[in-house]
């Protein structure tokens, strides 16, 4: 990876690429991918490349619907940065604290039936993942944008 640490910046990006990214982007800033997939969504009509950097410890995901723009991330590499934090050595109580220091409320919480439990702060587009109360991945992306529909009378 050519960026020092891996770097959240919630609602801008990962390390030094913005949202809404082209493919080309993504690879002038962490290289070749070492597997791309594509992901179909029938059900919501959802297309996504995905290019996964399984030594780097993330995946970025591209929305093949908005012309393949980066929309969001899956990160497990250790030596993630958020706000300046490694969020990987913080305790779930921590990151809840650390979010709300920066604006972000708690929005949910789940426990899977597999164990893993989902905290969410639906504001930052993150999700943080834990198994025996372990952080083991971090997701997070940008806000939808808005489609507005406008009626015309016939």
């Amino acid at each position: 990876m050519k960026d020092l640490l891996p770097e959240i910046r919630l609602l801008k990006g990962f390390s030094s690429l913005q949202f809404g990214a082209n493919k080309e982007a993504a690879q002038l800033s962490f290289g070749e991918p070492q597997e791309i997939q594509v992901l179909n969504d029938d059900i919501l009509s959802n297309n996504t490349l995905v290019y996964h950097y399984w030594d780097e410890g993330f995946s970025l995901f591209f929305d093949m619907n908005k012309n393949n723009r980066f929309s969001s991330v899956e990160i497990d590499n250790k030596e993630t940065l958020l706000f300046d934090l490694k969020i990987f050595t913080l305790k779930e109580k921590e990151i809840i604290q650390l979010m709300q220091q920066n604006g972000f409320a708690l929005s949910d919480t789940e426990v899977h039936q597999w164990g893993e439990k989902r905290v969410s702060f639906d504001e930052a587009v993150l999700d943080c993942y834990f198994e025996n109360n372990k952080l083991v991945s971090v997701n997070f992306g940008c806000h939808e944008e808005k489609t507005e529909y406008k009626y015309f009378p016939n």
